[in-house]
């Protein structure tokens, strides 16, 4: 028989009084006892025994117009939306952050939803999502997210266009050292006791405010609270650290219930957007503190103060939590450390 060919299904009865569909289809023969292979419930011998010739020819009809119609195949072809879903299930599947897997969520949506109205994704769409910001860094952002997902469905033979777009030049964020650590301080305690702490530990501590700090529990303190113990996935290194805990921080601190968090007092810590939150509404409040001023100029500043003192990038490289001194090279080209005195200058 030549390829798209087809036997019409017969019905045919077992020994033991079971009925069965029998037809070849492009020269392979098939058995079907029910309708579970082309998407049909129906199964012959269910039925009481006097009904199922009538059931199994029903089926043997059922069986006949589905391969017809679906161009003389037992698999029903995969809708281009179907194969658009199950590519993106598999990409997120990966271990991502929670962060990123979210963004990709969103990304993922408004392409799906293109795709669904469309029928397809064009280069043209892929490139509207990103030139839609003015910011150069939220473009840059969000134009490197999209071509993750267009990339990897264009690399499993999905039928998508590509960008060609361009990174943007971005202004590189410096955040300045503080002049006044004291007084900026002052301040703040007297804005906000958590923001007040949080900038104490990112400057006597030199940990990340975000998420080391906001995530700090009185367990990860030892018991004289003299030092802090951070595991490896409470670390942006991966790796486990032990930091110090000066005595002007440790003055402050009223150790609660171990698995507390230090700042909401339960379990639970505040979300991810907190201090960022009261970092705003104290700068509302002071509007001569600069905009290179963040919570993050606390750790730079502190980092200066390290450096100064011992002149070793490697204690640096430690104090920081950087996971090579090469990321503690490039982290000070941003800081405001004079690389020449005046008596490294020429004499007359």
């Amino acid at each position: 028989m030549p390829n798209n060919s087809l036997s019409y299904p017969k019905v045919c009865k077992r020994k033991d009084g079971k009925y069965y569909v029998d037809f070849k289809l492009n020269n392979k023969r098939y058995r079907l006892f029910s309708g579970r292979l082309i998407g049909s419930s129906l199964n012959p011998n269910s039925y009481p025994a006097k009904q199922r010739y009538s059931a199994a020819s029903t089926l043997a009809k059922q069986v006949y117009e589905f391969i017809v119609s679906n161009d003389y195949s037992l698999t029903k072809p995969v809708t281009t939306l179907e194969h658009y879903d199950s590519l993106i299930r598999d990409k997120l599947a990966e271990p991502l952050s929670n962060s990123y897997r979210k963004t990709l969520i969103q990304l993922s949506n408004v392409l799906r939803e293109q795709l669904n109205r469309k029928g397809c994704i064009t280069s043209l769409f892929i490139d509207s999502i990103p030139l839609k910001y003015s910011n150069n860094t939220s473009y840059n952002t969000t134009r490197r997210h999209v071509n993750v997902l267009a990339n990897y469905l264009h690399s499993r033979d999905f039928p998508i266009e590509l960008s060609k777009l361009k990174t943007r030049k971005q202004d590189e964020v410096l955040h300045s050292p503080i002049s006044n650590v004291k007084e900026l301080l002052n301040r703040i305690k007297e804005f906000n006791e958590n923001l007040y702490l949080c900038c104490l530990f990112t400057y006597g501590c030199l940990l990340r405010p975000h998420q080391e700090i906001r995530l700090l529990k009185w367990e990860d303190f030892s018991e004289d609270l003299t030092h802090i113990n951070l595991t490896g996935r409470k670390v942006k290194s991966k790796r486990n650290r032990i930091v110090p805990v000066p005595t002007y921080i440790r003055d402050v601190l009223i150790k609660r219930d171990s698995c507390y968090n230090i700042f909401s007092n339960t379990k639970e810590p505040f979300n991810k957007g907190y201090f960022s939150l009261l970092w705003r509404r104290f700068k509302r409040l002071n509007p001569s503190i600069g905009p290179s001023i963040t919570i993050y100029s606390f750790r730079h500043t502190g980092a200066i103060e390290i450096f100064k003192r011992t002149g070793s990038i490697t204690k640096l490289q430690k104090a920081m939590g950087h996971s090579s001194i090469n990321v503690s090279l490039t982290y000070l080209r941003g800081l405001e450390i004079p690389e020449l005195n005046e008596e490294d200058m020429p004499m007359m």
